[in-house]
């Protein structure tokens, strides 16, 4: 049961110190490899189909999951199973950083990409041990706190290596020096990790790399309500992606801001409205079980959508924008909070980091995947429409979490996961379809990196893949959870 003496001065414990500095370290490198990267090659001017093509760098924080059993698999011979890949990883983080300090996009265009893709291949994985981390570390009743914490931490570093970097580099210390500093302030996650405390070790690894990499799919899909719970985090969000797919676009062309008021209204409220949020959240779920902080949360990021239909429909006001950030950021940092803690409890001990890369993965295809569905739809239906669509989008995610209601309770309370009984055959087809789907991917994504780099072109092909991979995936969700809902009548049949 949750804690219901604890208050915001839990935030200010060592624990959630350290997880704030770990949190940072993890965020610190994402917008140097994107958003102030761009922005550096910009004003070397570099041509927009080069920096079209360095986007591809962030493709890693997609795949992690493809190495995470490593990681799951071997311990570094020092500080521990996490604590020693954190270290490992911000060392590599330290040393790209630094350089890429040492080259410009004017000069050494090639050697910055090569750098720019190890820098993002060392930071994914810095992610993939630290969601590892904090799922060992912390028990059921922390993880609310901790998960709003190190968000917390995350979003500070997005700062400073993004809005703060741009300033520093166009005002003060130039581009190379601004990296040198980022690379400087890496060393906080390395002090961090140093002193941190390893997770209780008694929970065992794999001991080979194929258990490392059988035994969580085998683990996940093995328990009652999987397919569901996997749908649920697809569909957890998804009005959230929908609501942001294109909300810039939306108040600079659609209610006509402009983009300078834009930008300083998101830099401002939006982050302060997150940061906010997210501290709330960490702190009512301290009060609440899981299910229903999830279900809470859930509600209000769904209906601060509707915020933006409001200014839709009505006359262009900034302080009603001001308004319509902050709610919708201030409840999404929120859900945020419930959703990383969601995932934490669904992680086994011992494959923690390869089930919460696969599950942070899966998270993210909405966010990812929206994109092209809200442009035809506003094309369609208009701006209005759009986003009462957007509070619709987020419904299914709700029913999902009340069908999954008992799972994640006897999850939160036990520790463990019941296991599914029956089914077994279609179970198996499902999960092999599952597979298929992510291999056609895969080897989509594969096509498209040698066709950007002009190796060959594939287009028809490509576009074979993705199609065919998105279409079984799927149908294997589908199947699968036709077997969940099936599986749960029979028991209540036998009870």
């Amino acid at each position: 049961m949750p804690n219901r003496h604890l208050s915001l001065a839990t935030l200010a414990q060592p624990r959630s110190l350290m997880l704030l500095c770990l949190g940072f370290a993890s965020g610190l490198p994402l917008a140097l490899t994107s958003g102030t990267l761009q922005a550096w090659m910009t004003v070397a001017n570099v041509d927009l189909k080069t920096i079209g093509f360095f986007s591809l760098v962030g493709q890693a924080y997609v795949f992690k999951f493809l190495w995470s059993p490593v990681m799951d698999r071997y311990t570094p011979p020092s500080f521990g199973r996490r604590r020693g890949w954190l270290i490992i990883t911000q060392l590599s983080l330290i040393g790209g950083l630094l350089a890429m300090a040492s080259l410009t996009p004017e000069r050494n265009l090639g050697a910055m990409a090569v750098v720019a893709v190890w820098v993002a291949f060392c930071s994914a994985s810095q992610d993939i041990v630290f969601d590892a981390y904090k799922t060992d570390l912390l028990p059921p009743e922390e993880r609310g706190t901790g998960a709003a914490v190190s968000v917390l931490g995350y979003r500070i570093a997005m700062l400073v290596s993004g809005g703060l970097a741009l300033w520093l580099a166009d005002g003060f210390l130039g581009w190379q020096y601004t990296y040198y500093l980022m690379a400087g302030l890496m060393v906080i996650g390395v002090a961090t990790a140093s002193m941190a405390p390893e997770p209780d070790n008694a929970i065992p690894a794999p001991r080979t790399l194929e258990q490392a990499i059988v035994e969580p799919l085998r683990d996940f899909f093995g328990r009652n309500n999987a397919w569901l719970i996997l749908l649920l985090i697809v569909s957890y969000k998804l009005g959230d992606a929908f609501a942001g797919a294109l909300s810039t676009t939306f108040l600079i062309r659609g209610v006509g801001f402009a983009a300078g008021e834009v930008g300083v209204v998101n830099k401002t409220f939006g982050l302060l409205a997150t940061i906010l949020g997210t501290l709330v959240g960490g702190v009512l779920m301290q009060r609440l079980t899981l299910f229903r902080a999830l279900l809470l949360f859930g509600v209000l990021q769904t209906v601060s959508n509707a915020g933006y239909w409001v200014l839709a429909v009505t006359d262009k006001h900034l302080a009603s924008m001001g308004a319509a950030i902050f709610v919708e950021n201030l409840c999404g940092g929120m859900g945020t909070a419930a959703f990383v803690a969601l995932l934490m409890s669904l992680c086994n001990k011992s494959f923690s980091a390869t089930q919460f890369a696969l599950l942070s993965a899966l998270s993210a295809v909405g966010r990812v995947y929206v994109g092209p569905i809200a442009g035809w739809f506003v094309e369609l239906h208009g701006w209005a429409w759009f986003y009462l669509f957007s509070v619709v989008a987020g419904v299914p995610g709700l029913l999902l979490l009340i069908v999954c209601r008992d799972t994640l309770s006897f999850a939160q309370e036990t520790g463990d996961f019941p296991r599914r009984v029956g089914y077994a055959g279609p179970y198996r087809w499902a999960l092999w379809l599952l597979l298929a789907g992510a291999s056609l991917l895969a080897a989509g994504l594969v096509l498209m990196l040698a066709q950007s780099a002009g190796w060959l072109d594939a287009t028809p092909v490509t576009g074979y893949c993705w199609q065919s991979g998105a279409a079984l995936i799927s149908l294997a969700i589908l199947a699968g959870c036709c077997c969940d809902f099936a599986s749960m009548r029979r028991s209540r049949d036998a009870g």
